[in-house]
């Protein structure tokens, strides 16, 4: 007896530490494969049936042999079905109701288990699960109507509450009550069937599982999970959930109809949940005396949850409603982001998908040959910034730097690209991103200067191409190697600003866009241009095959004269989704996008500075041009060949140096140029006639901070001397605090102006400030002298006169010639008064605005040039 008792006792303690083993191994491998857990999803619930099962037999085993000898082998494996349970139910499908709350499901993922109650066991508590979404259909009976009809309406608001808003439809027949015991469902407008509507419903149901089975499955999936898993999007069907609150035995013509949607229903999304009624092929829960027991759990007894309260069932189903009216909501910027980054070749072009479609599967946006450019539409706050942030991010994690470069310009008010730049709250910047253009509404020039550049590009990459005998830039790649050529996608939101108008800068940029659209395809130069309406740009009228070149069209909800004239596709879309069109607008080549929610400040850090983080070596910050921020007056070091600015990193070769203009003579820097590049504005002063610079104007700081920059750059390139005058009242603290830092440098009054202009020939460089000229009074000929004769000495004036009129008395009158002044910079006057000064008819066409100035130097113009006066700071600190 004693031997076949250890027999025993050594068959019960093996079964216990195989099904043990089992419960570890499987839990082991669902945590350690997360990323994979909607895959193992049923692997997990049946390690979890399995080990339920395996635990009451041990149990009884256990108890019928050596009592509780190995109570403690049960209990952890008991602990181990708790930890498998957590997996297949997570959130909402387990919670407790007294800290449940609905749980948003991943795309794509599979439902899990939903609990009824909890498993006592010893010292161990677990929770009791069953299945139902694309699993099985429930069948509940019992002793206590009032416990049944808590058990499904516990089941129904945890499924509701782990699937989207929409994503199940409920039935209830209620014949008895008329659809008063499920009431609470009433927000979510689910259908009540009365006592004569049972056989219809069911026909209906029929009907529906044959529609999915050939059209959507169509012999390809065995269930509508199998076709969701394998899309990983939205499923293209909801679940329907029919509960039917039987009072009595079914007929024998609507049983056969109850049998086929038992036996076809779960691969269709069909599931019921059967009160009353005994059936075949359902998951039984059975009631009794306050405990439960389920198919699943199999004996072992369930302490059942309460019934959810009403008033949260209500509370939960007007939200539910809420967002249901809404929409849906966006998808989440995660989700456009590949598995490993930067994984693409930009050489045939560019593909990234922008949202999902209405499958669920990701919509994808071609950017190469066919379509080249792209141009998107839609009225204020219809999301275009939204869209572009998705593009941008899709295309940066599938590129590197190396394959793609962007450039950035946004001419609404606002600074939506600056968040691609370092700025004081994050340091992080967006690798890809060479500049960005922010507040820029009012300095059109800069984006004149962005469409020069992509010019000088194109013709660099075509003068390549034609050097290794190729066609397009997957042939130049492939020839050359070792050469750098991304991709290049240039981004203009609000173009129809740079376009504004019938002037210069509207012509030029019209023909400078004309020809990048024309020959950028080749050449791996792209144009994204946004915008709310394009028909009413006058740039544009009489140029359609500009706005052909861009194939690509993305409207927006609402959007206009984007798509053709017979696609109304925009005017029918909700919030958050577009109309992607590769065609040019038609209407047989719609796809309709739901785009996410790239505008979130978290989601787009949390992307940006993972690509930060992944940055080649040597990758530098993008330029931000802001056109609300005065540049400061870089530091200025000495050179060889003269001096550089080393904040502005410019060289002896920018603007306003040449040959002719006197090769390696002192530069006075006066303002930052309007550029893709941060160069200054600099004025060549060699001994040619004319060398001197007269600035025009009444804005007293920024003439006063031109005039500071001017010296104080002179004085960083070697010896000099400095002569100032004001008898302004108002400039002479800016020009005394200059005179206090100047190395060299002399303040005359009216006492000794007679000294003050005349001309000593001297070795080293001789520079007159003169503050407010117009105001000295006496000495004009003396003036004149110096100006006409002083550059041959090294002697120039550097002034500065409140209008062009009192410019002319102080040079002779209205006839004299104004030769000696070479150089000029205007601020608050108009074009038309400086037509004297130009060469432009009728005077350039120049509108005054703040912290703006033209420059123009004859002997390097043909045209003036918009610059910034530099902010001069003469304080010490």
């Amino acid at each position: 007896m004693g031997n076949h008792r250890n027999a025993l006792v050594e068959a019960v303690r093996h079964e216990l530490a195989e099904a043990r083993g089992t419960a570890r191994a499987v839990l082991a491998a669902a945590e350690s494969a997360r990323a994979e857990a909607q895959r193992r999803r049923r692997l997990v619930r049946d390690a979890y049936a399995t080990c339920l099962t395996q635990l009451a037999e041990a149990r009884d085993s256990a108890r019928s042999t050596i009592e509780r000898r190995f109570q403690g082998e049960a209990n952890a494996l008991a602990g181990n079905a708790g930890s498998l349970a957590a997996l297949c139910a997570p959130g909402a499908a387990s919670s407790s109701w007294r800290m449940w709350s609905p749980t948003e499901p991943e795309q794509g993922g599979r439902p899990g288990l939903l609990r009824i109650g909890t498993i006592d066991f010893e010292h161990a508590t677990m929770p009791a699960l069953v299945p139902l979404l694309d699993a099985a259909h429930l069948q509940v009976s019992g002793d206590d109507r009032i416990a049944v009809d808590g058990v499904i309406s516990g089941v129904l608001l945890r499924a509701l509450g782990t699937t989207r808003p929409g994503d199940v439809k409920l039935t209830v027949y209620d014949p008895e009550r008329l659809g008063g015991t499920l009431a609470a469902f009433a927000p979510l407008g689910l259908t009540f069937v009365g006592p004569g509507g049972l056989g219809p419903m069911l026909d209906d149901l029929v009907e529906h599982i044959c529609r999915v089975n050939e059209t959507v499955l169509a012999g390809e999936f065995g269930s509508l999970a199998e076709l969701t898993a394998a899309t990983v999007g939205r499923r293209p069907e909801p679940w329907r959930v029919v509960v039917l609150l039987f009072d009595a035995e079914v007929a024998p013509a609507q049983r056969a109809q109850l049998d086929r949607i038992l036996r076809a229903g779960v691969a269709c999304g069909v599931h019921l949940i059967i009160r009353g009624a005994a059936v075949e092929g359902a998951e039984r829960i059975v009631v009794r005396h306050g405990t439960g027991t389920t198919d699943t759990t199999g004996d072992l007894p369930i302490r059942l949850d309460p019934p959810p309260p009403a008033e949260r069932i209500a509370a939960f189903c007007r939200g539910a409603a809420e967002r249901l009216r809404e929409g849906p909501p966006p998808a989440r910027l995660a989700d456009l982001e590949p598995e490993k980054i930067w994984s693409r070749s930009s050489a045939h072009g560019l593909v990234a998908p922008i949202g999902d479609g209405p499958d669920g599967a990701l919509v994808e946006v071609p950017l190469g040959d066919d379509p080249p450019h792209a141009l998107i539409g839609g009225p204020s706050g219809s999301g275009k910034t939204n869209l572009i942030y998705a593009w941008l991010g899709s295309l940066c994690a599938r590129y590197d730097p190396s394959e793609l470069a962007l450039y950035l310009l946004d001419f609404k008010e606002g600074v939506s690209f600056a968040r691609f730049t370092p700025g004081p709250r994050d340091e992080s910047w967006l690798p890809h991103v060479r500049l960005a253009g922010v507040n820029v509404n009012h300095d059109r020039e800069f984006g004149l200067a962005l469409l020069r550049h992509l010019g000088d590009e194109l013709r660099t990459r075509a003068q390549a191409a034609k050097r290794h005998e190729a066609t397009k830039l997957a042939e130049l790649r492939a020839e050359d190697a070792a050469g750098d050529w991304p991709r290049i996608v240039a981004v203009i939101d609000e173009f129809q600003v740079l376009l504004a108008g019938r002037d210069a800068v509207a012509e030029e940029a019209v023909t400078l866009l004309e020809d990048l659209a024309r020959r950028g395809r080749s050449q791996g130069i792209h144009l994204v241009l946004a915008s709310q309406d394009v028909s009413g740009i006058e740039a544009l009228w009489g140029r359609s095959g500009l706005i052909g070149q861009f194939t690509l069209r993305i409207a927006l909800p609402k959007a206009r004269r984007i798509l053709a004239e017979n696609n109304l596709a925009a005017a029918v879309i909700p919030r958050f989704h577009a109309v992607v069109n590769a065609d040019s607008g038609v209407a047989g080549a719609n796809q309709i996008v739901r785009l996410p929610d790239a505008s979130d400040r978290l989601s787009w850090r949390t992307l940006q500075r993972r690509l930060w983080r992944a940055r080649p070596a040597g990758c530098s910050p993008p330029r931000l041009f802001d056109g609300d921020t005065v540049p400061a007056l870089p530091r200025f070091r000495s050179s060889a060949a003269g001096f550089s600015p080393g904040a502005a990193g410019s060289s002896p070769g920018a603007a306003g140096s040449s040959p002719g203009a006197g090769g390696s003579s002192p530069g006075a820097v006066l303002g930052e140029r309007i550029d893709v590049a941060a160069r200054p504005a600099r004025l060549r002063l060699g001994r040619m006639p004319g060398r001197n610079l007269a600035v025009l104007g009444t804005r007293v700081d920024e003439a006063c901070a031109i005039l500071a920059s001017a010296a104080l750059s002179l004085a960083a390139q070697g010896p000099a001397h400095f002569s100032v005058v004001c008898t302004l009242p108002e400039a002479q603290h800016s020009a005394a605090r200059l005179v206090a830092e100047l190395p060299e440098a002399d303040w005359y009054d009216e006492s000794d102006l007679a000294q003050l202009f005349e001309v000593i020939p001297d070795e080293i460089p001789h520079y007159v400030l003169g503050y407010a000229l117009d105001a000295v009074p006496g000495h004009k000929d003396r003036l004149r002298r110096m100006l006409a004769d002083g550059p041959s000495q090294r002697t120039h004036v550097l002034g500065w006169w409140r209008s062009v009129p009192r410019l002319r008395d102080d040079l002779g009158g209205p006839g004299a010639r104004l030769d000696a002044i070479g150089a000029w910079v205007a601020l608050d006057v108009q074009g038309a008064d400086l037509g004297p000064l130009c060469p432009v008819p009728g005077g350039p066409a120049w509108y005054p605005r703040t912290r703006r100035a033209l420059f123009f130097d004859r002997s390097v113009h043909r045209v003036p040039e918009v610059i910034i006066p530099y902010e001069v700071n003469h304080d010490p600190t």
